[in-house]
């Protein structure tokens, strides 16, 4: 987009651009949303920027009347399979705070002064002045939202010191964590009742369907779906939590999914919320996706009928992909009933379990030392399980938020007992690759046939990049018909 595109959506308050670019006005010294309710600034004091944190680093403090920090995430660094989009979603699930900027490059294969370069060039901030506003947002959703101790949040955002802590709120919000807090009309009861948290999101967003989908493929003692509630086990890098998130009717103010995580420690949290956000999709732009499957007349109907559809990603990229190879050739229900036995028997308990969620899913370490006779399914399937697990264990196949789906996929396939559905539905659900269609799905092709026939590669590929979501509209259709 040019500054004549750019200006037009900050002119017309389009809330399809949060996240997606900043404004920062000279005049103010502040940064804002494309659809700040404020006046629209004059167009010579005007600067865009890719980031908050390069708005931050431009010495420009956060609008207190939009809160630029909390809008949703870029879908294009979300969807993009190359080392920027890849280091932006290591950096959101906490890499530079676990092991500073030379792990993230080693996850990523550049070297650290290759890495700075790139995320300079694309997004005008270096990976510490972006993992310090991802730092500087949690922190301000534990002050506003919870009656956590403010020394706690400190710590549970990732920052070193209350010094540091200090320092950047009110330099970037240009207001003290005590000031926060006092002003906010959201806050909480104590936090022994867990963190209640909004997750930020662009409307609409189809919660029934997501539901239905979740409670569909719920693993017995792992998840669960109350209601409208949808609770899981977190396995999480210091420790194990309780994640619970209300997909009820939408609540006032802004559109957001309403968030209660439970966690043993706190510097999770960030962590936990990145991972929901992945599973719930809430970076895409649902606008985006209605204007290219919508001008599809075979999706078309779908697109009216379901307005905001997601495709859902996954807490735990790994746990997916088990889950993946347990289904295959086997119904959603049978392969539910499969995976909550696998749960049982190597999953690790929760020391204090709460409703139906005893235990969190078996981690690879556990599945790779286990015999495929043991395990509930034919002994092919079951190995295939055990090979998956031991190649997870070892790091020769990663799924991780920097993964390179490409490489990913080719190390799938070469999993014996792994074919193209199961390997392209794992890049669909654990990779969160917005771009697969799953022609060879049963669901898929029934629903298709109803509708008259397979369409061609030139109609797929007139889907991309969003032919996951064309999956799930066919998916929701055939869920639909079968109940009538």
């Amino acid at each position: 987009m040019d500054d004549d595109q750019l200006y037009r959506a900050v002119r017309g308050k389009d809330a399809r651009f949060d996240g997606v670019f900043y404004l920062a006005v000279t005049s103010t010294g502040i940064y804002c949303r494309p659809s700040c309710p404020a006046t629209v600034p004059k167009r010579a004091n005007v600067r865009y920027y890719r980031s908050a944190a390069a708005a931050q680093s431009a010495g420009f403090r956060a609008c207190k009347r939009c809160r630029p920090d909390a809008s949703p995430g870029s879908p294009e660094w979300n969807g993009r399979a190359d080392a920027v989009g890849r280091a932006m979603r290591l950096i959101a699930d906490g890499q530079v705070d676990r092991g500073g900027v030379p792990a993230l490059a080693a996850a990523v294969g550049y070297s650290e002064r290759q890495l700075n370069r790139l995320l300079t060039d694309e997004l005008g901030a270096g990976p510490l002045a972006l993992a310090r506003a991802r730092r500087a947002q949690t922190a301000r959703v534990l002050i506003e939202t919870t009656a956590m101790p403010v020394s706690d949040v400190a710590f549970a955002a990732g920052f070193a010191s209350i010094r540091q802590f200090n320092a950047t709120m009110r330099e970037v919000f240009d207001r003290s964590p005590a000031r926060m807090r006092a002003l906010s009309p959201h806050r909480t009861e104590p936090p022994a009742d867990g963190a209640r948290l909004r997750l930020p999101l662009r409307a609409p967003i189809d919660r029934g369907r997501i539901r239905a989908f979740l409670a569909a493929r719920a693993v017995p003692g792992v998840e669960e779906v109350r209601g409208d509630r949808y609770r899981r086990v977190v396995d999480l890098p210091h420790g194990t939590g309780i994640a619970e998130v209300d997909l009820g009717p939408a609540g006032a103010g802004p559109p957001h999914l309403p968030c209660r995580l439970h966690l043993a420690d706190l510097r999770d949290l960030g962590t936990a919320v990145q991972r929901l956000r992945r599973l719930f999709d809430l970076d895409t732009d649902p606008g985006a996706v209605a204007e290219v499957l919508g001008a599809d007349p075979l999706l078309a109907p779908s697109v009216r009928a379901r307005p905001g559809l997601r495709a859902p990603g996954a807490a735990d990229p790994q746990e997916q992909a088990v889950r993946a190879v347990v289904g295959q050739q086997v119904s959603v229900a049978a392969a539910r009933t499969a995976a909550g036995r696998i749960a049982e028997r190597y999953g690790k308990p929760l020391a204090a379990p709460s409703g139906g969620l005893v235990r969190a899913f078996p981690r690879p370490e556990a599945l790779a030392a286990a015999d495929p006779a043991d395990l509930p399914m034919p002994r092919s399937r079951g190995r295939a399980v055990v090979a998956l697990s031991e190649a997870m264990a070892s790091g020769a196949i990663d799924l991780g938020p920097g993964a390179d789906r490409e490489e990913a996929a080719a190390r799938l396939l070469a999993v014996r007992g792994i074919g193209p559905w199961t390997a392209d539905y794992i890049r669909m659900r654990a990779l969160g690759d917005p771009d697969v269609f799953l022609i060879g799905d049963l669901g898929v092709r029934r629903t298709l046939e109803r509708l008259g026939g397979v369409p061609g590669a030139d109609a797929q590929r007139a889907w991309s990049p969003y032919r996951s979501y064309a999956t799930h509209h066919l998916w929701a259709r055939d869920a639909d018909e079968s109940e009538e």
